[in-house]
């Protein structure tokens, strides 16, 4: 098939010059995945333009993208502003960061889930620059899981948080720019934005898709195969299993010591089959984690593959997977407790899917298929929202 030709937003920045950055102060808020098709980066692109930066931003992960989940980013550089320091205030960037700016621009790859937090970062941003007065322009770039599939409910009241900052199901179909004009318009920022598109790219794209090279916008997501499965196997970081890090195949594998790997991954067969999952497939599998849960320990469990793309859906996979693990050993599969993106309470999982039902009805036997139908009515008036503003 022949390759599709596809601009991102820097792209297309670029073959104009920077023009419209000349002679005004300027903010970036970017990372490593900010790179055009050829993979030159943003920042190469800027100092050979001549474009001066007065100030960066770094989100969660840091600049280089190599810092880990939830690890405290420090530069000591500056003119580098960190958007993930020690505390939950340092995720919004201070307003004497951004009054003495014309102009931020906002350049960051996302993957398409609610969890993922450069979205929230970008909210925060458009919240602080409606009261500066600061114009954010977001560079845009493809979602790399395409813009059809919406999988999941939205925020209830209560449970808002870093994973969960906007109203927005779970896998929302958005690129950047599309998230950016959602909080503008129907979310209400009253902030001044302006989105440069992409060019070539369609809802029903896949990043394989398309020409655009993959870099890895955080140290746990290396492929964009692994940001297909994301939307559904991060929920497993609101439990005890390891969800693969500190292995080379985050979010593929999931485990722990006392797992039967071989009974696990016989009992998802069989559910996956029962609840009509497909595009997947499971194997056992013994890992050894070289940091965070049960770091250099030995664990079993499972290995997700995607064997076809267009056909996986993430949510329900996620759903089956807690409800399996929990099924080996009830007593010994437990919900994360400690504090998780700065929160104490709610726990982690119910931060992750938006409210305590998930939860519940796991412990109460409720089927992974009813669990997320509970929340189509919710689904539903996303997609409703999300129209208003689609650039695809």
């Amino acid at each position: 098939m022949a390759m599709i030709s596809v601009q991102c937003g820097l792209d297309r920045l670029r073959d104009e010059n920077f023009e419209s950055l000349r002679g005004r102060r300027i903010g970036v808020c970017c990372n490593r995945s900010a790179i055009d098709g050829h993979g030159t980066r943003l920042e190469e692109w800027l100092v050979a333009a001549g474009i001066e930066v007065v100030r960066w931003f770094e989100p969660e992960h840091g600049i280089a993208a190599t810092a880990q989940d939830m690890e405290t980013v420090v530069s000591n550089r500056p003119e580098v502003i960190s958007l993930y320091g020690a505390d939950e205030a340092s995720l919004r960037p201070a307003s004497s960061t951004l009054e003495d700016l014309d102009l931020l621009l906002f350049d960051i790859q996302d993957i398409g889930s609610r969890y993922y937090t450069f979205g929230a970062t970008l909210r925060y941003i458009l919240e602080v620059a409606a009261l500066t007065g600061t114009r954010v322009m977001v560079l845009d770039r493809p979602n790399p899981i395409g813009g059809i599939a919406v999988e999941g409910g939205t925020v209830h009241q209560g449970f808002e948080s870093f994973v969960g900052a906007s109203p927005i199901s779970i896998r929302h179909g958005l690129t950047m720019g599309e998230l950016a004009l959602l909080l503008v318009g129907p979310l209400g920022i009253d902030a001044d934005l302006q989105v440069i598109p992409c060019q070539g790219w369609s809802r029903e794209m896949l990043q394989p898709d398309g020409p655009l090279p993959w870099v890895a916008p955080s140290p746990n997501m290396p492929t964009a195969e692994t940001a297909l499965i994301y939307p559904g196997i991060c929920l497993v970081e609101g439990t005890v299993l390891s969800e693969g890090r500190g292995t080379d195949a985050p979010f593929h594998r999931v485990g722990a010591p006392w797992i039967d790997a071989d009974r696990l991954a016989e009992t998802m067969k069989l559910r996956s089959k029962q609840m009509g999952l497909l595009g997947v497939s499971f194997s056992p599998v013994h890992f050894v984690p070289e940091f965070q849960k049960f770091a250099r320990q030995q664990c079993h469990g499972i290995e997700i593959k995607v064997i076809d793309a267009s056909a996986v859906d993430a949510l329900l996979l996620g759903v089956i997977t807690l409800e399996q693990a929990r099924a080996q050993d009830p007593e010994l599969f437990r919900w994360r407790t400690d504090r998780y993106e700065f929160i104490e309470d709610p726990l982690a999982i119910d931060l992750l899917w938006g409210g305590d039902d998930l939860r519940l009805g796991l412990e109460q036997g409720i089927s992974p298929r009813d669990l997320i139908w509970a929340r189509e009515e919710e689904r539903c008036q996303f997609l409703a929202l999300r129209q208003e503003i689609l650039l695809y």
